[in-house]
């Protein structure tokens, strides 16, 4: 099994898993053609994804998801509430294939095993999901605004960790952001600090973790060096262990052995 990031933070956001022959995207936050030039660079064609997770309906995780389903052929799955959201926004396309993803319901995409599990954010249904090819697993989060007793019960005894690390809390509230969108992103339904991103960490089993990845590092109130001391001080390791995935060069390939 492994992962890819293509794009990870507030302009888009798009992961790929491969175990076996299976292929997905974890969200499609890009315009097709973004989508399919950065596939080229992991030295994958858009026709090889099999399907496309969707987290929930916030543009940066969804805009390109079936956009590009209806170019390429893949299934869309997402919550129903996050499908009634994009229909209200315009952003679905008949002809598209949609699975509906139950929270705490396990799916199956051809070799990948998909477990959906609830988080809180400020979308209509949103879901984050751990990825299993039945010997190693992947846990990603990202949007979210405070970690749950659920949400450390799905990623503990991960493989690998593609964490939100979104914003170093000193930088948001002296930063320029009007204060309502400070709030928003601060709140309990908004975004992970890099603080209560490694008190995630620290709480959940760690076990196995082969790989930590911090992600959706805002641009104007975070930089990587900051988001790897955190995670870094909660796994006791040099912080050059932990990787960061960039909005514009997203992350490499990554494989679980």
């Amino acid at each position: 099994m492994r992962f890819a990031s293509l794009a990870s933070g507030s302009k888009g956001n798009c992961l790929v898993a491969e175990a076996g022959a299976t292929r997905v995207m974890l969200d499609c936050g890009l315009a097709p053609p973004e989508t399919a030039r950065r596939l080229a660079r992991l030295g994958l064609a858009p026709h090889d994804i099999h399907a496309i997770l969707v987290t929930h309906e916030h543009g940066d995780h969804a805009d390109g998801a079936f956009a590009f389903a209806a170019a390429h052929g893949q299934t869309v799955c997402l919550t129903q509430g996050t499908l009634q959201a994009l229909r209200k926004q315009k952003k679905t396309k008949g002809g598209v294939q949609v699975r509906i993803v139950e929270k705490q319901s396990p799916l199956s995409v051809q070799d990948l095993q998909v477990h959906p599990f609830g988080v809180p954010h400020d979308a209509a249904d949103p879901v984050q999901y751990v990825l299993s090819d039945g010997a190693r697993r992947l846990g990603v989060l990202t949007d979210i605004g405070a970690p749950t007793a659920q949400v450390e019960a799905a990623l503990s005894g991960c493989d690998a960790l593609v964490l939100e690390c979104n914003h170093e809390l000193e930088m948001l509230w002296s930063g320029g952001y009007p204060t309502w969108l400070k709030e928003r992103i601060a709140g309990p339904l908004g975004h992970l600090c890099n603080g209560d991103a490694g008190r995630l960490l620290g709480a959940i089993d760690r076990s196995r973790l082969q790989h930590v990845i911090a992600a959706h590092l805002s641009q104007q109130n975070n930089r990587p060096e900051l988001a790897r001391a955190a995670l870094a001080r909660a796994l006791g390791c040099g912080e050059e262990w932990v990787a960061v995935a960039s909005q514009d060069e997203g992350l490499g390939w990554r494989g679980l052995g």
